[in-house]
């Protein structure tokens, strides 16, 4: 210092301009840290997820100066409520410090973390190590009284009266019991109601989204009502829908999903094949909304009519189905919106409207709205919002958004709050196939489940690297991954050349690694005939009606229910978390476990991805994880078949034959 300078502006240690400070800040700045607390997501910018009934485990370090003991609580509640609850943080060591919270409410809740220098615990700490180390407490006792008394004269009614009580009894004590009295654990309660809680301080509030138990654990299939039909002349309708529901609930589903069900343009109609010439008799895609039937808010007409609807989804949900709809923002060229409120979009020169292209690929068929055109602030944006609440007011509460990442992010955040905050039990599912920035982005601001890059992960390194990712923070506290294993869109490579061992693969790998996965009408009936080099079905029913022999032989509907019921019977597998690798000596097989925090539940999962060859290997038993030494008995239960056994050691080996079934599913346990 030259001398000249104020005292009360010196900066800090590096002598950074930016982070200097004044004595007067200096004096008031908290004494205790609290820093990397979790769940949080971008400082608090974005509520993490959660779901209901499901506890919130929530850590944060926490320290200060000195030796002095910390107390630190934990502090929720739901966002609308004044009314806070408080947990007690409990430290394994390392100035680490845990609790956990259960919603029991949807919506948004709040969450802080509450830390103090706790003079008692600290005396009580110091006391007990002397006392055990046989040094005279006689004058720690005295002190012990006087915290008593002056925790009294803090407090009123009845916490004074059993502090007074506890200071007037010390002194009639011998050493030993006044000790015991001092150190007793409802003493320190006490206490802790009458501390004043010195260096008092409390973080920021952070938020966690709560959502029903389906935003985590759900099985999707999806179908094309128009091809619930006996013939490609016949349009299907909903009312035939409604002979496929048993069966799909056999299937072990619970989400119902349909494309778009309105009605569909004329103009520039797609053929088969995405042909941009459709023939008479074509049905055209149903993406491209809209005629003079109406719009997003309409039914098609060969569908059928509202009540037609109305009945399916009541029909369904008797069935343990709820409905799901495709909302696809987008127009066809014969859209109610264009001559209604054609500032909703935006016109070329020459008085034609762009329409959608994502090249090679073009969508004559369809147009885009404009989002911050003059006249769309905020119109559009309402009228989406409506659309959105129509539906839901028909009995939707789940909703497939096409394409959201091509939308703008400030639209989503506002809608899907808005709509939650009236229907806090409606779900959205981005069908994003985008870059992971965007993917994570969707989820922070509001998509209860995403689609992921799962459909093109096949070897064992990209499958093992990417669970893993989706298990570690950011992702795991703002995306839910829904493992589609085909949609009508992408007819995976995998799977045109595999065969039916290749489906077994990827429905074990779905089913198996996340509480959320799906699959498109087909998928059980093995079909992957492809346009000739390209990731599409041939004769997609994206351009026509396909009906379908369900019970054709060589399908794995047998093999899917038992998954889905295998999901169903076992808590760790109704999550994409609580995954762990463990070594398995042979590149062709993925070798995982999912298990719950309590390790109450564990399930190992061996898949072969390899659909054309036996496979073999040797293989750890994750005894540690069991509290078990590496020669120790654990109990074995096979269970697509109920096959019970014992396994001894740690180490196995295994055959996996495709022909007979490529992976194998073992709940474990320890041997009685």
């Amino acid at each position: 210092m030259s001398g000249n300078e104020p005292f009360d502006s010196v900066p800090m240690a590096n002598d950074h301009p930016d982070q200097a400070i004044s004595l007067s800040q200096a004096l008031l700045a908290p004494r205790i840290v609290v820093e990397d607390t979790q769940p949080v997501l971008d400082a608090g910018t974005f509520a993490t997820k959660a779901v209901r009934g499901q506890r919130v485990a929530v850590s944060s370090k926490v320290y200060s100066d000195g030796h002095d003991r910390l107390a630190v609580v934990l502090h929720w509640r739901q966002a609308h409520s004044r009314r806070w609850h408080t947990v007690p943080m409990h430290s394994p060591g390392n100035d680490l410090w845990l609790a956990e919270f259960t919603p029991l409410e949807l919506g948004l809740h709040l969450f802080s973390i509450e830390a103090w220098i706790d003079p008692f615990a600290t005396y009580c700490h110091d006391l007990e190590k002397k006392y055990h180390a046989g040094v005279d407490v006689t004058l720690e006792l005295e002190e012990g009284r006087l915290l008593l008394g002056k925790g009294a004269e803090r407090s009123n009614g009845q916490l004074r009266g059993q502090l007074e009580q506890l200071q007037q009894r010390l002194p009639t004590l011998a050493t030993d019991d006044q000790v015991a009295l001092l150190l007793e654990p409802g003493t320190a309660a006490l206490m802790v109601d009458a501390e004043h809680r010195s260096y008092l301080t409390r973080s920021a509030e952070f938020p966690v989204d709560v959502d029903r138990e389906q935003a985590l654990f759900a099985s999707w299939y999806e179908l094309f009502p128009r091809s619930i039909t006996d013939s490609a002349e016949r349009h299907g309708t909903f009312n035939d829908v409604h002979q496929r529901l048993p069966m799909i609930r056999d299937m072990g589903f619970d989400v119902l999903y349909f494309p778009p069900i309105h009605p569909i343009g004329t103009k520039h109609r797609k053929g088969r094949n995405n042909a941009l010439q459709a023939e008479p008799g074509d049905p055209g895609s149903p993406y491209a909304i809209g005629s003079p039937e109406g719009g997003h808010d309409a039914i098609h007409p060969q569908l059928g009519s509202r009540e037609d609807f109305r009945r399916l989804v009541a029909a369904a949900a008797e069935h343990g189905l709820e409905i799901a709809l495709d909302f696809a923002i987008q127009c066809s060229q014969d859209h109610p919106w264009l001559t209604e409120h054609p500032g909703w979009f935006s016109w070329r020169p020459d008085g034609t409207i762009r329409y959608a292209e994502n090249p090679p690929k073009k969508y004559q068929d369809i147009v885009n709205v404009d989002f911050y055109a003059a006249e769309a602030v905020p119109s559009l944006w309402l009228a989406l919002r409506d659309v959105v609440i129509g539906w839901v007011e028909e009995g939707v509460r789940t909703f497939r958004v096409d394409n959201p990442h091509t939308k703008p992010l400030p639209f989503w955040q506002w809608l899907i709050a808005n709509v939650r905050s009236r229907y806090p039990d409606v779900i959205f599912l981005a069908e994003a196939f985008t870059r992971p920035a965007m993917m994570a982005r969707l989820g922070k601001v509001g998509y209860a489940q995403s689609y992921t890059y799962f459909t093109w992960r096949n070897t064992k390194q990209e499958l093992r690297e990417y669970f893993l990712e989706l298990n570690q923070p950011p992702w795991c506290h703002c995306y839910r991954p829904n493992f589609f294993v085909n949609t009508p869109d992408i007819n995976p490579y995998f799977l045109q050349t595999s065969g039916r061992a290749g489906f077994l693969i990827r429905a074990a790998l779905a089913t198996m690694g996340s509480g959320l996965w799906g699959m498109y009408s087909g998928f059980e009936l093995c079909e992957g005939t492809p346009l000739p080099g390209k990731e599409e079905y041939l004769d997609s029913e994206k351009y026509e009606i396909r009906p379908r022999d369900f019970t054709q032989p060589g399908n794995i509907i047998a093999e899917i229910a038992q998954l889905n019921r295998i999901r169903r019977q076992n808590r760790a597998l109704q999550t994409h978390l609580g995954v762990a690798f463990f070594n398995c000596w042979n590149d062709n097989i993925l070798y995982f476990a999912k298990r719950t925090p309590e390790r109450d539940n564990y399930i190992l999962v061996a898949i072969s991805l390899d659909p054309h060859n036996a496979q073999e290997a040797h293989f750890e038993l994750p005894l540690w994880e069991l509290g078990l030494d590496d020669n120790a008995d654990t109990l074995g239960e096979d269970l697509m078949n109920g096959h019970r056994w014992t396994w001894h050691g740690k180490t196995q080996w295994m055959r996996i034959e495709p022909w007979h079934l490529p992976f194998g599913i073992w709940r474990i346990e320890k041997a009685r």
